[in-house]
This record gives C-alpha cells, structure tokens and sequence, in this order.
C-alpha cells in the first residue's frame, strides 16, 4: 500500500510503500533531506489504523 506522509523535519510530501499487518516501529531517512525518521504502524487485518512519522531527537 503506498502511503503519503509529510517530513516532520523538510516539510516536503514523502510516499512510501508500507507492508500489510505489519504494525511497527522502525526508522527511514527521508528521501529528500536525509533526515531519519521515526515511523509507526498500526494495522487491523489489511486496513491502516493509526500512522506517525515523528522526527527523533538528535
């Protein structure tokens, strides 16, 4: 599933492609500014229930 979010450091629009019934948490750098990025997932079966992109304290 390919979900949009907004880098919480560059402000600019990212898609990523996110894995079904996984819930999670793990780091991505942003693709624009290289920033890394806290994600996380909640899913219920096959729908996304909760998603944050939340910047990590450096």
């Amino acid at each position: 599933m390919e979900h949009h979010f907004t880098c919480p450091y560059c402000w600019e629009t990212i898609a990523m492609q996110l894995e079904f019934s996984v819930s999670e948490t793990y780091i991505q750098d942003c693709e624009v500014c290289c920033n890394p990025i806290e994600l996380k997932t909640v899913w219920d079966s096959d729908a996304l229930v909760s998603f944050e992109a939340n910047s990590i304290g450096q």
